[in-house]
């Protein structure tokens, strides 16, 4: 797969994790249901290789599942195993080119970049975006101009409304879009809180 053509083409990339597997199954399905085609499951999440794995095999071989919070070859390992069709890094971590799949590397300031871009990343994870804002992406974006950017951390409707307008290829929304169905919460909020999303990454008012 392409990631930075998916990511570009939706915009949206939410994570998934909590504390109870199938909890955490169900919400990938649900948001797979409303039309959120790029899933990260963090390797946080309860049991989550039987989730990335039981996930895959419910939405087919072409759906966009991902492992993230992958910390080392060995987690890239099991992932890879799970499935999982794309990896999603918190920081810099060496050794993932031999899988073979496109990562989305975590990195903050220039020369982090400059590290992930050096270790094969697809897609740049800027995490935590929180810490810097739609702003600093701004200013990341002059000596970066074709760097795909993907901020994680603390982003809402608003922000994420922010950072695509400041050229983000996609957003990582996790707590404001999952909420609590990972942990065995109301999926009917998870669908409005999904459309709201959906609404963002069309270019639509949050």
């Amino acid at each position: 797969m392409n990631l930075v053509e998916t990511l570009q083409a939706h915009r949206l990339l939410a994570i998934v994790r909590g504390k109870e597997p199938a909890a955490a199954l169900r919400t990938v399905l649900t948001l797979a249901e409303e039309g959120i085609a790029v899933i990260e499951v963090s390797l946080t999440t309860a049991d989550a290789l039987t989730v990335i794995r039981q996930a895959r095999a419910e939405l087919g071989p072409d759906a966009t599942v991902g492992a993230g919070t992958v910390r080392s070859a060995a987690d890239a390992a099991r992932a890879v195993d799970a499935g999982a069709s794309y990896l999603v890094t918190p920081a810099l971590v060496d050794g993932l080119e031999p899988f073979g799949i496109p990562v989305a590397m975590g990195a903050l300031t220039p020369s982090e970049i400059e590290q992930a871009l050096a270790r094969g990343a697809a897609a740049i994870k800027l995490f935590p975006g929180s810490l810097g804002g739609p702003g600093y992406l701004r200013a990341l974006r002059d000596p970066f101009p074709e760097v795909p950017f993907v901020p994680v951390g603390g982003v809402d409707a608003q922000a994420a409304r922010d950072y695509l307008d400041r050229g983000a290829i996609a957003v990582g929304v996790g707590s404001p879009l999952v909420g609590d169905a990972a942990d065995g919460g109301d999926l009917d909020q998870l669908r409005a809180r999904a459309a709201v999303f959906r609404k963002v990454a069309a270019g639509e008012a949050p």
